[in-house]
């Protein structure tokens, strides 16, 4: 990556420019990362070592897992630094890498949540095929693909921005280096930049969004007319609530940020929807698939009775 510029280091201004709350937000950041790697790290272990959970959903929970961990990873240790320290620094090759491998866990966990979607439509509508269609070989071949394209298009995203040219000032808005802050710090035409992030951001995240939205309606639909019953319409959708309430907390923040224009005062806006998709939405998921799954509560039990005796 080549770059003519004269920045060598960004400036990331973080959450918040109030001296005195930083060491609390870095008590709370601190507890909720933790949070985050045990509970997802939790998940992960038990989709792969518990027999009973080796299952086309639990290999895709557990790829979900793995995602969310990485995605935290990428941003919180460098807030939590920034928290102690007072040159909030990062080399220029350090923000183009944070860039890239935030939009490449983003992007694979929004196709991952499509795939998941696709795996609960299988299961609800075709119960009878669905360890025929979705075999091992097939759930394998779309875990690749999605972590392919994912990473290409954050490959895309950090080459473009590499060759722009940072002229003038050197702080960025943000917690983390993402393409809408740096854009505007880049001296120059930015909008090829910005007609990538509109354009292929935009299908890479409303794309999954739709198929996820077509299984559900799929789903719906079929019950509907082979149920002819609330309550049994109710119980089947229930098993799909968790995997429901993880894409609305990761869909909602995530489309309010990138079709919004970027402007002064969205900026601000930007920084506290990030927290939500990058911070919290990762520690809310593993509670959301443990309070409500009665099998990984029973993984999870097993787990804890075998390391007390």
């Amino acid at each position: 990556m080549l770059n003519q510029t004269s920045v060598t280091e960004f400036l990331l201004l973080g959450v918040t420019d109030i001296q005195e709350l930083q060491p609390f937000l870095f008590v709370v950041f601190l507890a909720i990362y933790f949070a985050n790697v045990s509970g997802n790290g939790a998940i992960l272990m038990i989709a792969i070592f518990d027999p009973r959970l080796h299952s086309p959903m639990y290999f895709l929970l557990g790829n979900l897992s793995c995602l969310d961990i990485c995605y935290s990873t990428v941003t919180l240790p460098k807030m939590l630094e920034n928290f102690l320290s007072t040159h909030k620094a990062v080399s220029f090759s350090g923000c183009i890498s944070q860039l890239h491998f935030f939009h490449f866990l983003g992007s694979t966990e929004s196709m991952l949540l499509a795939v998941m979607a696709f795996d609960r439509f299988v299961a609800i509508c075709k119960p009878l095929h669905y360890t025929v269609i979705m075999n091992h070989q097939l759930c394998t071949q779309m875990v690749v693909t999605v972590w392919i394209i994912g990473f290409f298009h954050a490959l895309l995203h950090s080459i473009m921005t590499s060759y722009l040219n940072f002229c003038g000032s050197n702080h960025i808005h943000h917690f983390f280096c993402d393409v809408k802050p740096l854009l505007k710090l880049a001296c120059g035409n930015t909008e090829l930049n910005q007609w990538l992030l509109n354009t292929v951001t935009g299908t890479i995240a409303m794309g999954p969004f739709f198929l996820t939205l077509l299984s559900y309606f799929y789903i719906i639909t079929y019950l509907f007319f082979r149920t002819h019953s609330c309550s049994m319409l109710h119980k089947a959708l229930s098993t799909c609530a968790s995997h429901i309430m993880v894409v609305i907390l990761f869909y909602v923040p995530v489309l309010f940020t990138y079709i919004r224009p970027t402007t002064e005062s969205s900026m601000d806006q930007d920084r506290i929807i990030a927290i939500m998709y990058s911070v919290v939405t990762p520690v809310l998921n593993p509670l959301i698939y443990t309070l409500r799954n009665k099998e990984v509560k029973g993984a999870l039990g097993r787990v804890i009775r075998r390391n007390l005796t």
